[in-house]
């Protein structure tokens, strides 16, 4: 139950991240700036995301895990409070940046928690559950935060998101048990594990395949009024259709991430790059279009519990930085994506044309697969007995 609850909690925070999206337009008339300034809100959020991670996980290494998890959500949910109740342009700009600075934070010490509370041959479908709070988020919360906003304006929509986080709270305290490490953890020890040749390539890993599905992604609403010709008030139904694939891929990599890590990997990321190949070679066309829109989220999510997960596998005893590690290279990812394609489409490229690039990068992350799997075997190294054990 204490993982189904994490999940929960990061649905709750993942609609904040997602919902801004269709509230731009309402929070640029009210608070009297452009809309471009209006969408330097979510650039704020990448900022506190990828600072989040690694320097909350060290700040909070002597806290038990549910103290710190109680602490993210408080932060969070205040600072949508004070987001709802501003009328000032640079407050909310400051709570988009200390929301997800919290959020990468919970990021981090919920995935380590949630690896604690599983068996080893279980991890993969516990990332699953928590990570597939962020994709419930995008067919459920990033929809009705956009209802909200249209009809209770886009105060109710931050309202909301505090009043989910507040009941993510009431279940963290009641469900996830009070785990602290008997020895604190070794910071520098930590980095030493990390600083291996797999660790540093299953990152790289995580940016290219995160950014394969993020430089499509992030301009797909565009490519299908622009490129596929569909009338605008579909477009919602079409990302549902992304979303509910990657709910599918989410789960089916769950239950594959423990037993067939590198085998997960190579199926999901060579199916991200034959529908980004198909994409762009069919986007004038609605039926394949939407099939391969449900077929990109369900290889792009279908990597998400290894990568979330092997890094544990690989460094054992960097079990704060490691999970620190995933969250900052799931973000460099999702920032890197949705910038390359734009700085295609600046240059005169067409949205199709993004599909390739995704492609690319798809492969430079294939070849990152490959290159891991060519180091020479290196036995694993247990953690140290008193840092494995926990106290109740």
């Amino acid at each position: 139950m204490a993982v189904y609850i994490l999940g929960l909690a990061i649905f709750a925070q993942g609609t904040s991240e997602l919902m801004l999206a269709g509230l731009l337009t309402d929070i640029a008339a009210d608070l009297g700036v452009s809309i471009p300034q209006a969408g330097l809100l979510i650039s704020a959020f990448a900022i506190g995301m990828l600072l989040g991670a690694p320097i909350l996980a060290v700040l909070t290494q002597r806290w038990s895990r549910r103290t710190a998890l109680l602490a993210f959500l408080a932060i969070f949910a205040a600072t949508h409070v004070i987001a709802a109740l501003t009328s000032d342009y640079r407050v909310l700009f400051a709570t988009r940046v200390v929301g997800a600075f919290v959020y990468a934070g919970f990021w981090s010490v919920g995935a380590a928690t949630a690896i604690g509370l599983v068996s080893e041959t279980a991890r993969g479908r516990a990332m699953s559950i928590v990570a597939g709070g962020l994709t419930v988020a995008t067919i459920i919360g990033l929809p009705a935060g956009t209802f909200i906003g249209q009809h209770l304006g886009w105060r109710g929509a931050f309202w909301a998101v505090a009043l989910m986080s507040i009941a993510a709270m009431i279940g963290v305290l009641a469900k996830v048990p009070d785990t602290r490490s008997t020895t604190t953890p070794r910071i520098r020890e930590e980095l030493r594990a990390m600083a291996n040749g797999p660790v540093l390539l299953l990152f790289g890993t995580t940016v290219l395949a995160t950014a394969a599905l993020l430089v499509t992604f992030g301009y797909l609403g565009a490519l299908l009024t622009n490129t596929t010709g569909l009338a605008t008030e579909w477009v919602p139904v079409v990302l549902a259709v992304y979303g509910a694939g990657s709910l599918l891929g989410i789960a089916v990599g769950g239950r594959t991430a423990d037993a067939y890590p590198i085998r997960t990997l190579l199926v999901g990321i060579s199916g991200v790059i034959a529908t980004s190949i198909l994409l762009a070679l069919t986007a004038a066309h609605i039926a394949p279009v939407t099939i391969l829109v449900f077929l990109l989220g369900a290889f792009g999510f279908g990597t998400n519990p290894v990568l979330n997960t092997r890094v544990f596998t690989l460094a054992p005893t960097a079990t704060t930085l490691g999970a620190a590690g995933n969250v900052a290279s799931f973000n460099i990812g999702i920032t890197a994506g949705p910038w390359l394609g734009g700085l295609a489409l600046a240059a005169g490229m067409n949205y199709p044309s993004l599909a390739w690039i995704a492609a690319l990068l798809g492969a430079a992350a294939l070849t990152l697969v490959a290159c891991s799997q060519a180091l020479p075997p290196k036995a694993p190294s247990r953690p140290p007995r008193a840092q494995a054990e926990i106290a109740h």
